[in-house]
């Protein structure tokens, strides 16, 4: 089956996790695990330790050949194990014995998934330095911030951005406990009692495989753990589209506080050659679209009937790859996007302070009110002000709240334009960014 991921792969060059959800690193996997069950049985005395030897030195697979034998028997594990055993010879029949398909399916699916999770992690890594470096760079980089979105209060671009570190240590957090919770295996047999294996067996092979032996499994792994795998990946990609969606609403032509780097040469429209569009920012948006529907499949496959069916397993050859490799992916452009992000800090002061700094009338009110007046006869006073200055193309709230009696009878001249510091805002920002060690 081409999945739509592999197109992904070969036209942006992800080799790193495409390489994981291969045929042939499949066939690995399940090769490890048929050999790590051998390597037990013999510490237990159950097989001869040569014959393992003898598997070790020439077990092997051609998967175009595995093709061709299940394209005959219709089992993708015989077609596998019929393979091997055509490199092994005599030693071949100690492999496989007392296992059921699933026990080397669902053990090599957790060794490709956190494979695939090691590889995120390291990607999550470079995501947090490069939100960490711009948000040193902008610490002091005033800008307004938005509620509804509308103007709200003076930020700075750095605090903006170490809320988008928070949430990436949050992510890498969650990730970490995600990999001791997939790294599970099972080694006991059709539906799970160890009928025809001994869990000895299961715990060695599992440690050999740095995995845990699931707890109680059925025929398969409950299928609850990989449908947190791929909710976890879920929210890291709405993560990431958090951050894409704020690109793209700073990069309006309207607001033009930041942009996507626009290299040399790039084209933004066929038709209209001013155009520089945030591309980047919008396909970013649309892959945690992708994953974000994968979750719900996920949640689906949780309820298999009895001890096992196999409807899980047509989506997870669908939906394990995309979203690790769609994961994966996101995690390089955004990080990208995030290193080379051009910073306007000027036209973040110019659109702070329209209609004359209208965005400090709570340090207005506030102040006011620290003078004796009651809060409704101040809000109203500075409602009025405001609104008079709001959308006025001379509006100007500073200049209306200087002359307004009923304010300067209470406040002098300098306590005025201390209401109009954007540093009153800015006086507990290294308490937050010393909680993020940065």
């Amino acid at each position: 089956m081409y999945s739509p991921t592999q197109a992904l792969i070969e036209r942006y060059t992800l080799p790193e996790m495409g390489e994981l959800w291969t045929e042939t690193y499949k066939l690995k996997t399940w090769l490890q695990v048929e050999i790590a069950v051998c390597e037990a049985k013999a510490e237990l005395g159950e097989i001869p330790a040569e014959a393992v030897e003898e598997i070790k030195a020439k077990a092997n697979f051609n998967p175009q050949r595995v093709l061709e034998i299940e394209a005959e028997v219709r089992h993708d594990m015989i077609a596998f194990l019929t393979n091997v055993n055509e490199y092994v010879g005599d030693a071949g029949r100690y492999i496989h014995l007392g296992l059921t398909s699933s026990d080397v399916l669902d053990t090599a699916l957790a060794l490709q998934m956190v494979a695939s999770l090691n590889l995120i992690l390291e990607r999550l890594e470079d995501l947090s330095q490069a939100i960490r470096y711009q948000a040193q760079q902008h610490r002091y980089t005033v800008m307004i911030g938005r509620s509804h979105g509308i103007h709200a209060e003076p930020i700075t671009f750095g605090f903006k951005l170490a809320g988008w570190l928070a949430e990436v240590f949050r992510n890498r957090d969650r990730i970490v406990r995600l990999r001791q919770d997939i790294a599970v295996g099972k080694i006991s047999g059709a539906v799970g009692t160890y009928a025809n294996i001994d869990p000895r067996i299961e715990a060695i092979a599992t440690q050999k495989l740095g995995l845990q032996p699931d707890t109680a499994s059925t025929q398969v792994i409950s299928r609850d753990r990989h449908a947190e795998f791929v909710q976890q990946l879920a929210l890291l990609a709405a993560s990431i589209e958090r951050f894409a969606v704020e690109i793209r609403n700073l990069q309006k032509t309207d607001v033009l506080e930041v942009e996507e780097f626009f290299s040399k040469g790039q084209k933004g429209s066929s038709a209209m050659p001013h155009k520089r569009n945030p591309i980047r920012s919008e396909r970013l948006t649309g892959m945690a679209r992708i994953i974000r529907s994968h979750a719900v499949a996920a949640l689906e496959n949780v309820a298999l009937w009895h001890e096992r069916d196999i409807s899980h397993s047509s989506v997870e050859r669908v939906m394990l790859p995309d979203v690790c490799i769609l994961t994966h992916f996101m995690l390089v452009e955004i990080t990208d996007l995030v290193k080379h992000l051009l910073v306007y800090p000027e036209n973040m002061k110019r659109n702070m302070n329209c209609y004359g700094g209208v965005v400090f009338s709570q340090r207005v009110l506030l102040t006011l009110v620290e003078k004796g007046m009651s809060r409704e006869d101040a809000y109203s006073i500075v409602q009025s002000c405001a609104h008079q200055a709001w959308n006025q193309p001379d509006g100007n709230f500073h200049d209306l709240i200087a002359k307004d009696s009923r304010v300067t009878s209470q406040l002098t001249a300098a306590e005025i334009e201390a209401c109009f510091d954007p540093q009153h805002h800015f006086q507990h920002l290294d308490e937050i960014y010393q909680r993020l060690g940065i």
